[in-house]
């Protein structure tokens, strides 16, 4: 009888034992590691904010339309509704937009092409990364070849071919437009462009880009296909 006490206080101490040595290896080790070095984070937490202030200053700016709404009699209530009509179709490509910005241009590079590399089309993938790129430093719109892009443009390849908006687009000679805010955030763009690998990453294709200096006036068209939304739906009531 005693033995058996015995046995079941051991085996109980031996799982109680264990179940501490786990714990404490899972907290002296844990699974995954944070191996990011002190600037990759400090980076992270720059975007972070980045992304926070747009927040703020949109929430900012709807309260300021929203005020402007109530403070208004029925006439002036029509104009500011009209000015946020206006605001949004700009804003999601509908209307022309002339600002500051960059000019971008892709073609193949002579000296390849002399040498008997052959041209091959834009990687989707890599026009991805540098629309991205042109969007997070802080580019409103974009044109690639014509191409208004919009929110629901798709850039992928079709047979071969490299679309925008399921358009082809050249493979000889691509200009890509991009509007800023103002001029000092058009240079911004340029600089960081041009510092940027995309020039390489672009040769490696056997492709040219030029990164053009910052200009005052650039000169983006509608978007000329018709937008849809999945999510909005009118019902049969309406």
């Amino acid at each position: 009888m005693e033995n058996k006490v015995v046995i079941r206080i051991t085996i109980i101490s031996f799982i109680v034992g264990l179940m501490i040595a786990v714990q404490y290896n899972t907290i002296q080790k844990p699974e995954s590691r944070d191996t990011r070095d002190i600037w990759e984070i400090r980076q992270e937490l720059s975007e972070e904010k980045k992304v926070h202030s747009e927040l703020l200053n949109e929430i900012v700016s709807l309260k300021k339309i929203a005020a402007e709404y109530e403070d208004a009699n029925i006439e002036e209530q029509g104009k500011v509704l009209q000015s946020t009509v206006d605001n949004l179709k700009k804003r999601v490509g509908l209307t022309k937009v002339v600002g500051p910005g960059v000019h971008l241009n892709i073609r193949p590079a002579e000296e390849l092409i002399l040498s008997g590399y052959k041209v091959e089309p834009i990687s989707p993938d890599l026009l991805i990364r540098l629309v991205n790129e042109i969007y997070r430093y802080n580019g409103l719109y974009i044109e690639i070849d014509g191409q208004r892009i919009v929110h629901t443009t798709a850039i992928r390849d079709i047979n071969g071919k490299t679309t925008v908006n399921s358009v082809p687009i050249s493979n000889s000679n691509v200009d890509i437009y991009i509007i800023t805010e103002n001029f000092e955030q058009a240079e911004k763009l340029h600089s960081y462009l041009y510092a940027s690998t995309f020039q390489d990453d672009f040769y490696l294709d056997n492709l040219k880009l030029t990164i053009h200096p910052a200009k005052e006036e650039i000169t983006i068209d509608a978007y000329d296909g018709d937008l849809t939304n999945t999510y909005l739906l009118k019902s049969e009531g309406d």
